[in-house]
């Protein structure tokens, strides 16, 4: 398969096509993992206001939820975005760009998915618990999206 797409593309290399090939199908598999979470956390959130205790709410609660609904959105949109770009631009030799634009909306989705996980956590904290309760919670939850979801990368990338 690798021999045929070198054919098509004559300006690329057989070892560059395999490794294009191999970047496009972990980005993919990595948008795999994202989409159940956001789209469980989106669903969720549609039902929110249409429970018998929303009128309970107070306006900071439903600010909270507001941008908590917008980040779902515009995660759902950044996270299913590659896959709709590289389904528009199928066979016209864009795998290196899908993969660069890919991978920048991939990294902005994950970043409003983590805004959208964290507004949930303090929209039901806020609701449940004292204020002291929810920074705790808030504070330790960002943190750890912080660390584990870019930090960690970014602290390697520059080291090397």
């Amino acid at each position: 398969m690798a021999a045929a797409d070198a054919d098509r593309h004559p300006g690329r290399s057989e070892e560059e096509q395999e490794r294009l090939n191999r970047q496009m199908l972990e980005l993919l598999n990595e948008l795999r993992v994202a989409m159940p979470g956001v789209q469980v956390l989106f669903g969720f959130l549609l039902t929110v206001p249409f429970q018998q205790g929303w009128r309970r709410v107070n306006e900071f609660q439903e600010n909270v939820y507001f941008v908590t609904l917008i980040a779902a959105a515009v995660a759902t949109a950044f996270l299913i975005a590659p896959s709709a770009y590289h389904r528009m631009t199928f066979q016209h030799q864009e795998k290196p760009n899908i993969i660069r634009i890919g991978t920048g909306q991939m990294v902005v989705g994950l970043l409003a998915l983590a805004v959208a996980m964290n507004g949930a956590v303090l929209f039901v904290t806020d609701v449940l618990f004292d204020s002291g309760t929810t920074i705790v919670a808030i504070v330790c939850l960002g943190a750890l999206y912080a660390t584990l979801w870019f930090g960690l990368g970014l602290v390697r990338r520059l080291q090397s």
